[in-house]
């Protein structure tokens, strides 16, 4: 059985996670994002905060070595390695309304959001319980006046970032949907779910 999983261009998924679980996510080709959106299994209110993340972590940019913080508090996952050390944890998922409001383009467009919601729905999560996500290999970068500026992602092909699980999770991925966000182009995501030694876990 092949061990990853692909997440083709602009769509998602969403599994389960066990406590102690790594969580592999890889970067194909190169410059591709994924969101990345967690819940508590046991109670999906509890979900990844950025607010949390950043203030407990004392930084904006989470990398190897920081934790993934819960709305209540609690640590739900640990980076445990980041070969390209650039990821977002400012901006919201892409959402039809962000094409039409930034890309100015009134025609459907398929985004973060929609992928998100539509593979968490069998969870019982819905779109108002989506939060802010964690945008791996995402480029964000912000002058001194704090003016948001989305980059080409400097991730190269192969580059991962690899999670433990700090406790039994619900985790939606994404292969991301917006333009600016991927250097123009959109492809695939990969990811892979082992436990600490390395066995195949899904």
């Amino acid at each position: 059985m092949n061990a990853i999983h692909i997440i083709p261009p602009q769509t998602g998924v969403a599994f389960e996670l066990s406590k102690g679980d790594i969580l592999t996510i890889i970067d194909p080709l190169g410059q591709q994002v994924s969101d990345m959106v967690v819940f508590n299994r046991e109670d999906p209110k509890e979900k990844i905060s950025a607010g949390k993340s950043m203030d407990f972590e004392e930084s904006i940019l989470l990398t190897k070595g920081n934790f993934l913080w819960s709305n209540r508090s609690r640590k739900m996952m640990e980076i445990r390695e980041d070969t390209n050390g650039r990821n977002d944890f400012l901006l919201a998922p892409c959402s039809p309304e962000t094409f039409q409001i930034m890309y100015d383009n009134p025609e459907y467009h398929p985004s973060c959001q929609e992928n998100l919601q539509q593979n968490l729905r069998p969870f019982g999560i819905e779109l108002d319980d989506i939060p802010t996500a964690f945008n791996v290999f995402m480029n964000v970068q912000f002058d001194e006046k704090g003016k948001l500026r989305v980059l080409p992602p400097t991730s190269k092909p192969g580059d991962l970032v690899r999670f433990k699980a700090e406790m039994d999770l619900i985790v939606a991925l994404t292969a991301c949907s917006a333009e600016d966000s991927n250097g123009g182009s959109f492809k695939p995501i990969h990811y892979i779910i082992t436990d600490e030694d390395g066995m195949i876990n899904q």
